[in-house]
């Protein structure tokens, strides 16, 4: 039975964990009022999920490991993968168990789409004769007209399917039907021509980029250098610059600094202000100098910190 949820969020971290075994770490890069909505619809073997976004933000986004997905903008979204500035006729391919960075400088829509490999391989066989290889890193995928086009068309069915108000989800056939439709139009979508950019330059880019993730889940809460993260990830520091400008958008440090206001930010918001002051979370997240922590706060989210502490759950 076809299982499907819409869900609104007004805290990035409970966005994040709507995304499940997917798993999100978000990174708000500009001043407003957080709001997301997450649809999702979970078929016999597909997972289909629209997601909605009002602020510019960089996600980390790592995905399962016994899945191969599809991500795709919806719309006129301005949203980048890896790198990859999405064109409205482009889809990206994403193997199992896959870290990307992804990139929107402000409102966006845009798709995701997961099934498991075995999935994948038997659609495949039958369809086209043909084993489909999960990629090693993000591959940019360029479907004709008639595939995108019917891919798309499916997608919106999906969602409309997913409301609420309709029923015909709940009809068995209805389902198996979408999912039968949806898998063939994936399959025509990843056999059609695809182009990577240097694919094995861009594996090693990735690589590094997982590594830097990883190292700045110990950094996030001390004080660190841009040398010892080099020296940690192995990395010489006009790399790790060319990377994240590539993938992130802003610098090594500029990234390790928004990620701690973001913290500071979630911390402040789910903290008790007769109990709690700026001062102590601010020093929580290493930030020992309070007016400087309070002129950068505002300048990355249009609000001082006290506003945020102070406000009502």
């Amino acid at each position: 039975m076809a299982e499907r949820s819409i869900l609104s969020f007004d805290d990035p971290g409970a966005y994040e964990a709507g995304f499940g075994d997917t798993r999100l770490n978000l990174t708000i890069t500009g001043p407003g009022d957080f709001e997301a909505e997450l649809l999702r619809l979970k078929l016999n073997h597909l997972v289909i999920m629209r997601l909605r976004e009002w602020l510019p933000r960089i996600g980390c986004i790592s995905l399962a490991t016994d899945r191969v997905f599809l991500s795709f903008p919806v719309g006129r979204a301005s949203l980048e993968c890896d790198g990859f500035a999405f064109q409205s006729d482009q889809i990206a391919f994403h193997g199992p168990g896959q870290q990307m960075h992804q990139l929107s400088s402000g409102k966006c829509q845009w798709g995701l789409i997961s099934l498991p490999l075995d999935q994948l391989a038997s659609s495949a066989a039958a369809l086209t004769g043909q084993p489909i290889l999960a990629p090693r890193s993000t591959r940019l995928l360029h479907p004709c007209g008639a595939d995108l086009s019917r891919f798309r068309r499916l997608f919106q069915h999906a969602c409309h399917l997913a409301a609420p108000t309709s029923k015909l989800i709940e009809q068995p056939e209805v389902a198996r039907a979408l999912e039968q439709d949806t898998l063939h139009a994936v399959i025509h979508c990843l056999t059609g021509d695809g182009t990577e950019d240097s694919p094995g330059t861009r594996s090693k880019h990735t690589s590094l980029m997982t590594r830097f993730e990883t190292a700045l889940l110990k950094s996030v809460d001390r004080k660190v250098a841009l040398a010892d993260l080099c020296t940690e990830i192995g990395v010489a520091e006009r790399t790790l610059r060319m990377c994240c400008r590539e993938f992130l958008g802003v610098s090594p440090m500029r990234y390790l600094l928004l990620r701690r206001l973001n913290k500071a930010r979630a911390a402040l918001r789910r903290a008790d202000p007769s109990a709690a002051s700026v001062a102590s979370i601010a020093r929580d997240h290493q930030f020992f100098e309070l007016g400087r922590f309070a002129a950068t706060y505002r300048s990355a989210f249009g609000e001082a910190p006290l506003t945020t502490l102070q406000r009502k759950a």
